[in-house]
């Protein structure tokens, strides 16, 4: 990193010692943006290690847990094992399931807030609109968006807004990947006179998705997509509705359960059934901190290993691509047809790795179609594919999935008045995926290049909470004006980047 000081000599000036004390901590003011597991692991770790701090979390949302508290959807569920997706500091070892639901970890997110009493921190319904760095004073300038009524509703198409400035000593970035989405570019999409929802924003006011189905049973649904929300949507809505189109014109990859063989050691389970649920007994051991801890090391070791099925030509990806190819061959015996146009011709782990509880078994029930021919267009009754086909439908649920070239949605200007738009373009540049040069005192989580093939994300954005943390104790101890990463730097990580590809 390069500090840059607030005041004392020049650089070729002599030697001068503050007058202060080594533990005369100035204060400092962090603005953490977002609420989710970032943002919520930034606002317990800056206040336990940066003394003398001003602190403020922003959230878009009325609620605490980012993708967890927004999203809706059908099925919404973890997809790697519930103990594995949880701070390393807060273990919840009562899971009701090996993949927790989505409500589960908003509620386990929403403990841990209470816990260490961060809504004394936290400024909801607060969007960031622009920020930018301001060089004389090496602060960030922030303009906020918030609706004139602080009330705990979530609508906006009637409410009024106003703005406001703030400034910030640091600012910490928590938004994550998953904030950012979009309608799919097809012809006629918006003519659809059915019900339209996307994945991303699975509107249906406060009800739980399992409450909004209750009338589906005579539905016919339209999935598009099979990324990580379809595979969880499918399953999830088939015993529910009269019939299910999923229009896929992409493959994957759907392996067995992770960890299952560490759970059928440990808990005597059935390695085939898709997802566990813990039982009493179960969770009673898991309460024995020895046990768990076993447990834990277990799973997180089977999880990491699966890194190798990446590596080009290795045996572990040979085995492994046998053996996925086995697993969905076997799990869809029923329609062996889909298995053909589902299976990659790519390498494991050329895009996340997902188990899918479920889909395969839905895939082969009577009432769900498959369906690999593109789409032509989406018309008032359904949808169009290109060989004229056409399916009268009367849901479309769109799982598309985000916007992933972390291109925010509003400007964010460094040095010289160059916005983080513009320097990444056509494609990101970090340090370790936590900062950028031109940017100082910027830090994020889950920034370009935080995506792992395996493993828990959690206890990676734990480590890029923990360097921004250090960072900003530098800038504060030293009495800096600003800290910032070298472009070389930025450069060698990048290049590093590129050759591990």
């Amino acid at each position: 990193m390069l500090p840059s000081a607030n005041r004392g000599p020049s650089q070729h000036g002599p030697f001068s010692l503050g007058a202060f004390a080594i533990d005369d901590y100035n204060s400092i003011k962090v603005v953490v943006i977002g609420a989710g597991f970032s943002g919520i692991a930034a606002a317990i770790r800056f206040p336990q290690r940066v003394p003398n701090l001003d602190l403020t979390v922003y959230d878009q949302n009325a609620g605490v847990g980012g993708t967890w508290y927004s999203n809706k959807y059908p099925g919404l569920a973890c997809d790697i094992p519930s103990h594995c997706y949880q701070y390393t500091f807060e273990n919840k070892t009562d899971w009701s399931s090996f993949y927790s639901t989505g409500s589960e970890i908003r509620s386990y997110l929403e403990s841990v807030v209470d816990k260490y009493k961060l809504m004394r921190y936290m400024k909801l319904r607060h969007r960031l609109v622009r920020a930018q760095y301001d060089e004389p004073s090496g602060k960030w300038r922030l303009r906020i968006r918030r609706p004139t009524s602080q009330g705990s509703s979530t609508s906006t198409d009637l409410e009024e807004f106003e703005e406001f400035e703030d400034t910030t000593d640091i600012l910490f970035m928590g938004v994550g990947s998953l904030s950012r989405w979009g309608w799919p570019d097809i012809s006629g999409l918006h003519d659809f006179k059915g019900s339209l929802f996307h994945t991303a924003n699975f509107d249906i006011g406060e009800q739980t998705w399992q409450e909004a189905i209750q009338e589906w049973k005579d539905k016919r649904v339209g999935v598009i997509g099979v990324g990580s929300s379809a595979i969880q949507v499918v399953p999830a809505l088939q015993p529910h509705v009269a019939r299910i189109v999923n229009y896929v014109k992409g493959k994957t990859w759907i392996s067995a359960p992770f960890g299952s063989d560490k759970l059928s050691e440990l808990l005597h389970r059935d390695p085939s059934e898709e997802n566990y649920t813990f039982t009493d007994e179960d969770k009673a051991r898991f309460a024995d901190p020895e046990y768990y801890k076993r447990f834990r090391h277990a799973l997180d070791t089977e999880l990491n290993a699966v890194y190798q099925c990446g590596l080009k030509d290795s045996a572990m990806q040979r085995g492994a691509r046998a053996a996925f190819r086995e697993h969905m061959q076997k799990a869809l015996s029923k329609k062996p047809w889909i298995a053909d146009d589902l299976i990659p011709d790519y390498a494991v782990a050329c895009r996340r790795l997902t188990c899918g509880p479920g889909y395969l078994r839905a895939l082969c029930e009577d009432n769900v179609d498959f369906v690999t021919t593109h789409i032509k267009r989406i018309t008032i009754s359904g949808i169009e594919t290109v060989d004229g086909r056409h399916e009268e439908l009367d849901v479309i649920i769109c799982a598309t999935g985000y916007d992933y070239s972390f291109q925010l949605d509003f400007p964010v200007i460094g040095r010289g008045g160059v916005s983080l738009q513009e320097k990444w373009t056509p494609h990101p540049s970090t340090y370790l995926a936590i900062c950028t040069d031109g940017f100082p005192n910027y830090f994020m989580a889950f920034g370009p290049s935080s995506s792992l093939a395996s493993g828990s994300l959690v206890v990676l954005i734990e480590h890029q909470v923990d360097y921004a943390v250090e960072a900003t104790k530098k800038l504060q101890r030293e009495r800096l004006k600003s800290i910032e990463v070298k472009k070389a730097a930025v450069q060698d990580f990048d290049e590093y980047l590129e050759m591990s590809k």
